[in-house]
């Protein structure tokens, strides 16, 4: 998983140093017959080739996971099965990840790339600065049980927590994030569920049993959903678990 973090900040690196010193993504060469060949410089190569894993980055170092369980929990216990579309809970989710996320890309750009762009520092110191703000945000994430769990597991005891390897932290930190993310999803089923049951309870005694709860019940859980602002309650209820 070091590796992984190294990949992705040379990536960054990279495409800044393209930006700023203008490095041709294609090179012609004319030879002596007067034909030219066509290729494509490495590092434009290599930045495409990186491409592949940023997405498992994003997904299993940062807030991106819970924040796309929550919502996609709440789309289920309104009763929605396609509003809001799958395209605008990624979209959401992915500029929340980046809002939650926000502090630790400032102490990384502070601390790891500017010096690294400024020649300041090397490679690796500069891998180093950047694992260290990262680490500390998954460490703060991660419940000590699940930690525990996975340290076990490895058969690879360690005295401080800092110690722990990045193989042993990453799915530590994801098993707590899926814990969490439906620990709030529960609370957000509840009042859904309640309107659901008087509906259905309403209908019963109305005789009205061939006739779905569901029906019935959505457009008043959209109403209530609306009128106490669920998405700011929601988004700000997501914020404040990261301990925004």
């Amino acid at each position: 998983m070091r590796y992984l973090l190294l990949i992705l900040l040379f990536f960054v690196v990279a495409d800044v140093h393209a930006a700023e010193s203008g490095i041709p993504a294609l090179t012609m060469t004319t030879n002596e017959n007067g034909s030219q060949e066509y290729s494509v410089t490495l590092q434009i190569l290599f930045l495409m080739s990186v491409l592949t894993v940023l997405p498992a980055v994003i997904i299993m170092l940062t807030s991106f996971t819970r924040i796309t369980i929550v919502l996609g929990i709440l789309r289920r216990a309104i009763g929605l099965q396609q509003t809001p579309s799958n395209q605008v809970i990624i979209g959401l989710a992915l500029f929340l990840t980046i809002f939650t996320m926000a502090p630790v890309l400032e102490r990384i750009n502070i601390n790891a790339l500017q010096p690294y762009l400024e020649e300041q520092t090397g490679l690796m110191d500069s891998i180093k600065a950047a694992e260290k703000p990262l680490r500390e945000f998954m460490l703060g994430q991660t419940r000590r049980t699940d930690l525990e769990l996975f340290i076990r597991l490895s058969k690879k005891p360690v005295a401080e927590l800092e110690q722990v390897s990045f193989f042993v932290l990453v799915p530590a930190f994801v098993t707590s994030e899926l814990k969490t993310a439906f620990q709030i999803g529960f609370l957000l089923f509840i009042p859904f569920l309640v309107i659901d049951m008087v509906i259905a309870s309403m209908l019963m005694a109305m005789g009205m049993m061939m006739l779905s709860p569901l029906v019935i019940s959505l457009p008043f859980k959209i109403m209530l959903f609306v009128l106490v602002d669920g998405w700011a309650l929601t988004i700000g209820t997501i914020a404040g678990s990261f301990g925004m």
